[in-house]
């Protein structure tokens, strides 16, 4: 079944949808939201307060803001990879990270989050 529903965006302003993936090309502002039963791709900024919410991992080839939950079906395999990880929250599976404004800016690399010893780490992309 495919839960994929759209708020605020228009499928013909940049959004297509490969199999279980579903890219996004262009940013998400304050207060849009994108759901999707897969993988969705990024190709763009996701600011504080826009929501990405995927079954699979989510991918945002710029920096990434807000809110990213990805597994939202409870699968804690799923990751979240950013250019620029300065999130709002993070959930994978049902683990949940928090961090304030202050505590989060990015390294300058691209990080990856994933579930390791049952809570949410970030990592250097390796490659």
């Amino acid at each position: 079944k495919n839960i994929r529903s759209v708020k605020k965006l228009n499928l013909d302003t940049g959004e297509r949808e490969k199999g279980r993936l579903l890219v996004v090309q262009r940013h998400l502002r304050s207060g849009q939201k994108v759901e999707h039963n897969g993988d969705i791709l990024i190709l763009g900024n996701v600011n504080k307060d826009a929501q990405v919410i995927a079954s699979g991992n989510i991918i945002v080839m710029g920096k990434l803001r807000g809110i990213a939950v990805a597994g939202a079906l409870g699968d804690e395999s799923a990751v979240v990879v950013a250019l620029q990880m300065e999130p709002q929250q993070i959930r994978i599976g049902r683990k949940v990270a928090i961090s304030s404004d202050e505590d989060r800016r990015s390294p300058g690399y691209p990080e990856v989050a994933k579930i390791e010893n049952d809570t949410i780490v970030l990592e250097k992309v390796k490659g």
